[in-house]
């Protein structure tokens, strides 16, 4: 695949070198020669030292032939801009904006763009770390809006149901593993000390699950 990375500041650098270990044709763009020193030295990707927004950059870049664009760069309204341009003018199948200030966010996400954002998905992390010892994290999607969990099951629930653990409107059991093999359980199957149930949930969802085995420990 060829990728374009824009910006090369340690998010930036991090991703081109990721992409270039798995195979891809990576070319970063930054209007720092400097900002190129983040790159490892065994990156052996192309580098163009230009202003993104100036004409013909993106065309340099190779932008017609891309299969994927990230613009992580620290300007949020330069990252939605050329994530737009990408999109509607040159049609890259996968766009994806770094989202550096949250307040831009809804700006970005109106251009159409798939948006990460670190700092609202870091903030929502450290809060559950905090809050939610109990619960193991084990995917983020999107920029943390859904979860994915694994959960042991405590003594309390043995002989309990799913349904009372986690009620639909919390969230969604995706898997449930028994002396170590995985089903895709129902509402109504019954738990047992041990198990490891995974779940798909909001910070919602999550926060009345937290309540609610806190409630079940405290009985």
């Amino acid at each position: 695949m060829k990728t374009i990375v824009v910006g090369c500041g340690r998010v930036g650098a991090g991703l081109a070198f990721g992409l270039f270990e798995k195979g891809n044709r990576v070319t970063v763009i930054d209007q720092r020669a400097q900002s190129f020193t983040n790159l490892p030295a065994s990156f052996r990707g192309r580098t163009i030292e230009a202003n993104v927004l100036e004409s013909e950059v993106l065309r340099r870049a190779g932008i017609a032939q891309a299969d994927g664009l990230a613009a992580v760069t620290n300007s949020d309204a330069i990252n939605a801009v050329v994530g737009y341009v990408a999109s509607t003018v040159y049609h890259v199948p996968s766009v994806v904006a770094r989202n550096y200030d949250p307040r831009w966010r809804s700006l970005q996400e109106a251009f159409g763009l798939q948006v990460v954002s670190s700092a609202s998905w870091g903030a929502q992390r450290i809060e559950q770390l905090l809050h939610q010892p109990g619960l193991h994290a084990v995917l983020s999607t999107g920029s943390g809006e859904v979860e994915v969990y694994e959960l042991v099951v405590e003594e309390a629930w043995h002989g309990r149901s799913l349904q009372e653990l986690l009620p639909e409107e919390d969230g969604r059991a995706v898997a449930l593993t028994r002396a170590g093999r995985a089903s895709l359980p129902d509402r109504e199957s019954r738990l047992e000390s041990g198990d490891i149930v995974t779940v798909s949930a909001t910070l919602e969802g999550v926060a009345a699950l937290r309540r609610r085995l806190t409630a079940s420990r405290e009985s």
